[in-house]
């Protein structure tokens, strides 16, 4: 299934670093109350921008895998899996955003060879139907992140 993308019909949202920083922080907070991960691992790329913040506001490890896709249409591939380091620990897996789910069931699937102890998932917005363990933010828009806003702002 082909990934959800900015269309003539669906509107995006454009995020800056603060509104971002936020949500990060938003996230580690939701995460905290209910889930004490021992490694936070982020799915490159966009991923490891909120891992790296929620890992350091819940003083955890930081690790981060790679699954990604060739196109839009394509579905997603693991490139570099999780560090061994996770087998018997308590995950938080985090992404930037999540649609079908796809890119996280891959994930999970290569964490799952490895045996953590637990595997929760965690993203800064939730903009499908999949629906991650924690979110900071729910949106049926395209999600336009703030490294990516010149890029689109210049066509």
């Amino acid at each position: 299934m082909p990934r959800s993308r900015a269309t003539a019909t669906r509107q995006t949202l454009e995020t800056d670093w603060a509104f971002f920083g936020e949500l990060c922080r938003a996230l580690a907070v939701h995460v905290s109350r209910a889930y004490q991960p021992e490694v936070v691992v982020g799915i490159a790329k966009a991923g490891v921008v909120p891992a790296a913040i929620v890992a350091t506001i819940l003083d955890c490890e930081f690790a981060a895998m790679v699954v990604t896709r060739a196109s839009d249409e394509d579905q997603p591939e693991l490139v570099t899996g999780p560090p061994v380091g996770v087998a018997g620990k308590r995950v938080l897996l985090v992404d930037e955003t999540c649609d079908t789910g796809d890119t996280f069931k891959v994930a999970l699937h290569s964490l799952a060879a490895i045996g953590p102890s637990d595997v929760r998932t965690a993203v800064s917005f939730r903009t499908g139907v999949w629906e991650p363990d924690f979110f900071a933010f729910e949106t049926d828009k395209a999600i336009v992140l703030p490294w990516d806003r010149a890029i689109v702002k210049q066509g």
